[in-house]
């Protein structure tokens, strides 16, 4: 548990949270119905972040509070393209976590 009374979860933790819950249902789409869904939460981040940033001010706590949704259902329907294409997320993200594979930034 975090000092804020939050619990921490790992990537494996919440990629399993969501096999547990969706898989059953979630195979049956399939994957191109899946990643709709998971384009549209990509959708409804990138409107969510546009308009605060819009006004170049801090958001309020309601627009704070709808980001971290947009961000929580990006990551859940990821986990679930991963689970329904027999992905391992924490094996993927070695990626970035290997300092050996790691090399240069984006602009």
């Amino acid at each position: 548990m975090t000092n804020d009374g939050l619990t921490e979860i790992t990537v494996s933790q919440i990629q399993e949270l969501i096999r547990e819950r969706y898989f059953a249902s979630d195979n049956d789409r399939g994957t191109g119905g899946t990643f709709l869904y998971f384009m549209e939460e990509i959708g409804e981040l990138a409107t969510a972040l546009a308009n605060n940033n819009r006004r170049r001010s801090e958001a309020t706590p309601e627009e704070r509070d709808n980001l971290e949704e947009e961000f929580a259902d990006v990551i859940a329907w990821l986990c679930t393209l991963a689970n329904i294409n027999g992905i391992d997320l924490t094996k993927a993200l070695t990626k970035y976590t290997d300092p050996t594979r790691v090399e240069g930034v984006k602009d």
